[in-house]
């Protein structure tokens, strides 16, 4: 049968309105950035990493700030909302599932995948691929926890253990970012070994890494088969991706629309931080708008060498017009 990234399906027992997924963001995916993703069409979106730790021994910005999921992200559209943790304690993530549960994740996701040293030194993310009994334990807890379906991410060296997750811990899925832990996010990813993932496993694969454009997305999933496609750093400033990737877009966003959206994540930014601490961290977020609208790199300077919010939207305000006359 044809198959299209429109296409509903179950994760879990959790309805999931199409295959395009957004992928927990390190140190970016909070709840504004997930509710972007909804807007533009993502099906199912996943937090940013958090500790099990800081959960469980109740660190206040980790309960207030990166567990918060926001009514707005209901509203956006249908779809599960995942909670992403990391850690190696199964009595520890016991105890973090069930407080992810009773803040309203619909799903818990659990790094085992990420190559980060100070990560990996703790025996977490990546280095639980060498401690299989340890990594079924952890998924295990997870569920036990907080009675929710859990999903697992993997490195290319998780395919020994993928197996053992889904028969021994029960998850309800595997995202699988066929590249080597060493190699980060260089090289290019073995999507052949996806393939044979998805093949040899009896619950959805959800493949990640090194994905960029519509066009690249839809052959990954055409030759890999997998249950759906997780957008990364290639949706990054590029919430239109979403939208190309469903067919409700052919094109390219004008100017107008990037400036527009560019502001919009200004203006959450407040919502989430307040202004003092949003004007450091949406440092992070100008250069994406930037490149896309091809501006100079003296626009660039000035954003980053802005102090306050309100600096940075005269910056990008005064932009919107200069770009507008470029295009006519």
């Amino acid at each position: 049968m044809p198959r299209s990234l429109t296409d509903p399906w179950s994760l879990g027992g959790l309805p999931v309105p199409n295959r395009v997924v957004l992928a927990p963001l390190a140190g970016i995916g909070n709840w504004f950035v997930r509710l972007q993703a909804r807007r533009h069409g993502a099906g199912l979106v996943v937090s940013e990493m958090v500790s099990s730790f800081a959960i469980h021994y109740g660190n206040e910005r980790t309960l207030t700030e990166l567990l918060r999921i926001h009514p707005d992200e209901r509203l956006a559209g249908p779809g599960p909302i995942a909670i992403q943790l990391f850690g190696q304690d199964p009595a520890v993530m016991r105890s973090a599932a069930a407080t992810v549960a009773a803040a309203g994740a619909d799903l818990i996701d659990l790094n085992m995948g990420c190559p980060v040293p100070k990560v990996m030194k703790t025996g977490a993310g990546a280095a639980l691929l060498k401690d299989p009994d340890t990594a079924v334990a952890v998924a295990i807890a997870a569920a036990e926890g907080s009675g929710l379906p859990v999903t697992v991410k993997l490195r290319a060296e998780g395919v020994p253990v993928a197996r053992r997750l889904a028969e021994e811990a029960g998850v309800a899925g595997i995202t699988f970012h066929p590249r080597n832990v060493d190699v980060r996010h260089k090289g290019t990813p073995d999507y052949a070994l996806a393939a044979r993932l998805v093949a040899d496993l009896d619950v959805p694969v959800i493949v990640s890494g090194g994905m960029q454009g519509a066009e690249h997305i839809r052959a990954v999933f055409e030759s890999t088969g997998c249950a759906a496609v997780m957008i990364a750093r290639g949706g990054l400033g590029n919430p239109w991706l979403f939208e190309q990737l469903l067919g409700t877009r052919d094109g390219e966003p004008d100017a107008g629309e990037v400036v527009g959206e560019w502001l919009w994540v200004l203006d959450r930014a407040v919502e989430h931080l307040g202004a003092p601490r949003a004007a450091a961290y949406l440092k992070k977020f100008h250069p994406w708008y930037v490149e896309r609208l091809g501006a100079t790199k003296e626009v660039q300077n000035r954003l980053q060498l802005a102090g306050t919010v309100a600096e940075q939207r005269s910056v990008i305000e005064a932009l919107a017009p200069v770009l507008s006359s470029a295009t006519a």
